[in-house]
This record gives C-alpha cells, sequence and structure tokens, in this order.
C-alpha cells in the first residue's frame, strides 16, 4: 500500500500530479450563455458521489501523493452536504489545500461554515464587473451578493481568493482596464479564461472567442510582468504590477506548451476518472469506492490509467472529447 508520504503521481511525460478537481454535481442554478443558455437539465442515471465514497476516493489520491482538493460542478453549494464534505476532505491525511469553485451566490449565508470546515481557498466565477453585463452573461442579476460574499472571504483571511471571468470577444472583453483598477488596493487574482469550445458550443465559440495572448500584451504593455509558478497551482500564467495589490492570471488553453505544464486530474460527479478535460474516455472508480477492502485495487487503478495519458488535448482540431458543456466535469 502506498501512504500518504508517497511522491505525487506521474505520467510517461514526466508531469506530476499533486492536484484533483472534484466535480460534485452536474447541476447549476445559472444559465451563462457560453455554458448552460437554456439551463440545466438533468439526466436520468446513478445519483452523484456520496460524502463516505467521496472520503474513501480522496483517501486513494492522497496515499498516492496528492494534496490538493478543488470542489467543482456545476455548482458545488447546491449539494446540500457541501459543508459535511468540506469537512470530510480536509481531515483526510495528506490533504493540505481544500479549495472551491463556485457562482458565489451562496457565500454571504455559507461560507463562515465552509471556512471552519477546512476550506482554505475560493474561487468565484464573475464575468463582469459590470452588473448589467453580469446578468445579461448569466441570467440572474446576483453580482451583489458575490461582492458581499468577496468582502466576508477577505474578513475571515482565507489564504486564496480568486475570481474567475471567461474572456468573451464583443462581449467583456473590453474591461480590463477596470480590473486593473479593481485590483488596485484588493488582494485577489482575476482569471481570465480562454474561451473554450465544448461539444454544444461550436457557433458561439466562433463568434465569440478571444486568444488569450492578446490579454497578455496588453498587461505587458502596462507594466504588468509575469510571476514564477508553484508546483501545486492551476493552470494560469500569473502577472503582477508594483502599483496594485491583486494579480492577474491568464488561462489559455490554446497556447502551445499549455499542456506541458499539466498537475491535474478530473473526476466527475459520478466517480469516472477523467485524465484531460477534453478526453476521449472515463475510467469508472465507483465501483471501487463502496468498501474499505477496496482500498488497494483502487490505488492500483488510478496508476495503471496514467499509463495512458496524453501529451496533449485535441482543443486545435476541434477535438471536444466527452464534454458537452464545462458544468459536466467543472473546467
Amino acid at each position: 500500500m502506498v501512504d500518504g508520504s508517497a511522491p505525487a503521481l506521474g505520467d510517461s511525460f514526466g508531469r506530476r500530479f499533486p492536484y484533483l478537481r472534484l466535480s460534485l454535481t452536474e447541476a447549476c442554478n445559472f444559465s451563462c450563455s457560453y455554458c448552460l443558455p437554456d439551463g440545466y437539465h438533468g439526466e436520468a442515471g446513478p445519483g452523484f458521489l456520496g460524502v463516505a465514497e467521496i472520503q474513501r476516493l480522496v483517501r486513494g489520491f492522497a496515499a498516492l501523493g496528492m494534496h490538493k482538493i478543488r470542489l467543482t460542478g456545476g455548482e458545488p453549494s447546491l449539494r446540500k452536504d457541501l459543508e459535511q464534505v468540506i469537512e470530510v476532505v480536509a481531515a483526510v491525511p495528506g490533504i493540505r489545500k481544500v479549495a472551491i469553485t463556485t457562482n458565489g451566490t451562496l457565500l454571504p449565508r455559507r461560507l463562515p461554515g465552509w471556512h471552519r470546515a477546512g476550506l482554505t481557498a475560493l474561487n468565484v466565477s464573475m464575468d463582469s464587473l459590470r452588473r448589467d453585463r453580469f446578468h445579461a452573461l448569466t441570467g440572474h442579476d446576483r453580482q451583489p451578493e458575490i461582492l458581499q460574499g468577496l468582502q466576508m472571504a477577505q474578513a475571515l483571511d482565507i489564504p486564496s481568493v480568486k475570481l474567475n471571468a471567461v474572456l468573451l470577444r464583443g462581449v467583456n472583453d473590453d474591461e480590463l482596464p477596470q480590473w486593473m483598477d479593481f485590483l488596485r488596493e484588493r488582494p485577489v487574482s482575476v482569471r481570465f479564461i480562454e474561451l473554450m469550445r465544448t461539444g454544444d458550443n461550436e457557433a458561439y465559440f466562433l463568434q465569440h472567442h478571444r486568444r488569450a495572448d492578446e490579454v497578455i500584451s496588453q498587461l505587458l504593455e502596462a507594466g504588468w510582468s509575469e510571476r514564477p509558478r508553484y508546483p501545486d497551482a492551476g493552470p494560469a500564467r500569473e502577472f503582477g504590477h508594483p502599483g496594485h495589490r491583486g494579480t492577474v492570471g491568464i488561462i489559455a488553453p490554446y497556447a502551445r506548451d499549455f499542456c506541458s505544464s499539466c498537475n491535474r486530474l478530473r473526476v466527475t460527479a459520478r466517480g469516472d476518472l477523467r485524465l484531460c478535460l477534453f478526453g476521449e474516455f472515463g475510467v469508472p472508480l465507483r465501483p471501487l469506492l463502496q468498501s474499505d477492502d477496496d482500498f488497494d485495487a483502487l490505488l492500483a487503478r488510478i496508476t495503471t490509467q496514467l499509463g495512458l495519458k496524453a501529451a496533449g488535448h485535441g482543443l486545435h482540431q476541434g477535438q471536444t472529447g466527452l464534454i458537452p458543456h464545462l458544468a459536466s466535469i467543472g473546467g
């Protein structure tokens, strides 16, 4: 049996994987134009992983050297047992960071409990600083609650607070100056995420995709500079400025060398291991999460599958794999 002091999982390309993105649900209460423009429609099938299954899953990955878990969705705050999930994950030996990605609407009510349970990092989706644009993009006029939640996160002294904004040509790509002003006195990071093509957004992608390197050029011209990347960091290239307390991250999946720094694996809300966000297959782990007796078999299945991880995704060729939309696996 491998113990929690093991080095992070590795693949045949020399990449290490200290970071797991675990989806808790496919459901979402927003109807974002680039993801679920018609809202979420549930599908028949097995339910989402329960707390005991999640605990066994995280124990397995921790035993293989993973120390950072990000809880995603859909919208993970729709899980009524989310606080319990966070507590269980945070208590697993070897887990040092527990993060969540959320639309932020429940932060004012739920964040203190999540923090007490062991949450150490918070990512909030907010695609525009303009309230009218935010409403148009998401279908909900909920930006005030999100901003209130961000203030609460800072008051609770949560170590890492980030905002995610999908970069959309002709929709929100003119807001970089406003974001720079926003970051002048706020010690948070804003991540601009290049729009990715999925199974059902081809027309939207062709209309609104903007290359992230165009934003990088704007940052460099404004005096921002790139910062070193930490081993367990997400995929963003981080930029800072001496006159700003906050930072800007750029996630550019269409960059030539994007996959060379991949350090994360994914598990869907129904228990399938995905080696890549845009992979062509999933590996069922759920049958091995029903009993502690299957622990060694779980470790063996995970490690065996790492040998099948490809060098990169097929986005440049229009290959989106199994993913119909980002809510189905958490981005």
